[in-house]
């Protein structure tokens, strides 16, 4: 089986190209999602966040109030290695049962785990490509903004706090450029998988 990291920035099109991997076929775990799920009550990572930052993280239902916690921890570096520190190790665990899980389902499979912080993280090493989606950074913040719904002030806080693309390029073994058209995107998303298959033959 091989093993596929796909990560980039925010609002660079990692979600736009493990969508069309998973309609090839490859197999998609979206760990953002997992680390999301951490996060919620009776999640792994509920508790210790709310005696780490306060209640005033929670929203009147009990759910923690994510662009809250979100204004918090981007705004200090330690405060973020501390949020991640609850969140990450249930991530990991994910992800490595999902790579098993992938493994004994179909030998030929390819997993992919989409992720946002691979490369920060350091588990990039763990897989057996690394693949990295990339735009310019004006569409990165326009994508934030109707995406999300943050203002201009919080994209570029995010995106100070996460490693350039120059960066990201030095360790990716392909790069998608997610700039242009959906058809320019998908065509080398396409590129992509039929590399990515002959590696398995």
């Amino acid at each position: 089986m091989l093993t596929v990291g796909l990560t980039g920035g925010l609002a660079s099109g990692k979600s736009s190209v493990s969508a069309a991997l998973a309609g090839m076929g490859c197999r998609i775990l979206h760990a953002d999602d997992v680390g999301r799920e951490t996060l919620q009550p009776g999640g792994e990572a509920y508790e210790p966040a709310i005696a780490e930052f306060g209640r005033e993280i929670l929203n009147d239902d009990g759910t923690i109030d994510r662009r809250r916690l979100a204004a918090i921890v981007f705004a200090n570096p330690e405060r973020l290695a501390k949020l991640n520190s609850f969140v990450h190790p249930a991530v990991f665990r994910r992800e490595e049962e999902f790579i098993r899980e992938a493994a004994a389902a179909d030998p030929e499979a390819i997993a992919v785990v989409e992720a946002a912080i691979l490369v920060e993280t350091g588990s990039y090493k763990t897989f057996d490509r690394l693949v990295v989606t990339m735009c310019d950074r004006e569409t990165q913040i326009q994508r934030a903004i109707k995406r999300d719904g943050m203002t201009r002030a919080e994209v570029e806080a995010r995106l100070s706090r996460q490693l350039p693309l120059e960066e990201l390029k030095k360790v990716a073994d392909y790069v998608i450029d997610t700039s242009g058209t959906r058809e320019n995107t998908l065509a080398q998303v396409q590129e992509l998988y039929r590399a990515l298959r002959s590696l398995r033959q």
